[in-house]
């Protein structure tokens, strides 16, 4: 009997795995709002419909486990469309008239400060371990104390790589 109750448990779906998978994306508007009660750092992704490489973001880099790990503890994350979605005032600047003349291409993330100030855009397609890197090197501030080249090469494997042993 025993047995068995074991071998059915084997079989149960693991249902909570499934919200864990998924960054918690909210409006650029609602981003505002929670900083301005929790602050925290905001990464943007800027899409468009028509890019092909926003949706190979969207199949890979957004959905691997590490990069939703660090997201959801570390950020604010926003998906925001420049050619459908309306601008919106983060305090006194609008988030369109802010990014004018920053982006070349999509996707964009854009890396905002916990008071919704522009810290970095980062253009192109980003495979899920230099977007964890990108995370990384803003969301625990070593943008402040080092080149990414040389945070890529030392600190991320030395802080990041020996978490996951």
């Amino acid at each position: 009997m025993a047995i068995m109750l074991v071998s059915l448990m084997a079989l149960k779906p693991k249902s909570s795995n499934v919200e864990e998978t998924k960054i918690k994306w909210v409006s650029l508007s609602e981003a505002y709002k929670l900083s301005q009660k929790q602050p925290r750092k905001v990464f943007i992704d800027l899409y468009t419909d028509w890019c092909g490489w926003c949706k190979v973001m969207d199949k890979n880099t957004f959905k691997n486990a590490e990069v939703v790990d660090f997201a959801n503890k570390k950020f604010y994350a926003v998906k925001y469309n420049p050619e459908k979605d309306a601008d919106v005032m983060l305090g006194k600047v609008s988030f369109k008239s802010m990014m004018n003349g920053k982006v070349s291409g999509y996707p964009t993330t854009v890396i905002l400060d916990e008071k919704m100030n522009l810290i970095q855009p980062v253009s192109g397609y980003l495979e899920p371990r230099l977007f964890h890197q990108v995370l990384a090197y803003f969301g625990d501030d070593n943008h402040t104390k080092e080149p990414f080249k040389q945070f890529q090469e030392k600190t991320y494997s030395n802080k990041y790589i020996a978490k996951k042993n």
